[in-house]
């Protein structure tokens, strides 16, 4: 009978071993999560993974990736956060505030980078826009309420009474509020709110609006964009001008808004997270915000909720939806 040496076998095996931890250093693992999903939350969430794929890093391949939604519910965004802690991935992704509070509340550790929060001081994220020295980074998709102010004017010339419909349980939402208490007023113009908890509750907000304001302005508060079709609704009734800041809701009714492309803040953060996989630690990288902002707007809306735009306007306009 004729033997066969299995000195071959081993040495194939000892080879495999020893590929082995480099095969296991270059897998990298990425968990996002956001508070709800819509348009714009999505676009951040594809723009960090198509920043990943062309930095090399592709699901199935040298990256475990994971996404889950909270579907706009502060106690599932916890236990989505401390699910994710515990599998201990390379870094989280956090988009919107309430998400990345929970995430920062859970973890001390694992790198964490925020996505599409306002202001991430207020949100006790972070203690100011340095380094922060902790496991906490990301990028803010904060505008210049002066600006949004003005486009409310350039759509209806004569408004006075700015009414918004917003979470008070949001800390980006109460942030705005807060400031445009402070601005409006300077230009004539005053505040009135109505409080929207949760998504179901945007259509009877902005009902309670109805006779006391000019126009509706919404900022990027996540109850709200997830349930604009009612607050179009509400604007077609009462031919009550809708103006927004997430570019997405110009698509769904509003008829004009001065935003940030979330696409492009997806990828802003993707950046970030390429930057940690490749060694970098978040308390070194200073907290980055979108500076590219971009005008929408849609005549026909307009025509729904009793506004003709100036030619001015559309012609400034980067998107006109038809």
């Amino acid at each position: 009978m004729k033997t066969f040496s299995l000195a071959p076998l081993g040495a194939i095996a000892l080879a495999l071993a020893a590929l082995s931890p480099l095969a296991h250093a270059q897998q990298k693992s990425v968990a996002v999560t956001a508070i709800v999903e819509h348009p714009a939350l999505d676009s951040i969430r594809d723009g960090v993974k198509a920043q990943l794929q062309a930095a090399g890093y592709e699901e199935g391949k040298n990256l475990k990736w994971q996404y889950q939604s909270a579907q706009g519910n502060t106690g599932t965004a916890a236990q989505i956060a401390r699910k994710f802690v515990g599998d201990k991935p390379d870094a989280i992704v956090a988009i919107a505030t309430p998400s990345a509070q929970a995430v920062v509340a859970a973890t001390k550790a694992v790198p964490v980078v925020f996505s599409a929060v306002t202001d991430p001081v207020a949100a006790k994220l972070v203690k100011n826009w340095e380094p922060s020295k902790t496991n906490v980074t990301g990028v803010s998709d904060v505008l210049a309420l002066d600006k949004q102010i003005d486009l409310i004017k350039q759509v209806v010339p004569g408004a006075k009474r700015v009414g918004m419909v917003y979470n008070p349980g949001e800390a980006n939402s109460v942030v705005v509020v807060k400031q445009l208490k402070e601005l409006l007023p300077k230009m004539g113009m005053t505040l009135v709110e109505a409080a929207a908890p949760r998504s179901v509750d945007v259509g009877s907000a902005a009902r309670s609006l109805v006779g006391k304001v000019d126009v509706i302005y919404t900022n990027t508060d996540n109850n709200v964009v997830s349930a604009y079709e009612s607050l179009v609704k509400v604007g077609q009734e009462a031919k009550l001008p809708l103006v927004a800041s997430d570019t997405d809701s110009v698509k769904r009714g509003a008829i004009a808004a001065l935003g940030i492309n979330y696409r492009d803040l997806g990828e802003q953060t993707g950046r970030i997270v390429v930057r940690l996989l490749k060694g970098e630690k978040p308390g070194d990288i200073k907290p980055e915000v979108s500076t590219k902002v971009e005008l929408f707007v849609n005549p026909g809306a307009a025509e729904k909720q009793g506004v003709k735009l100036s030619d001015a306007l559309l012609k400034s306009a980067a998107q006109v939806v038809q």
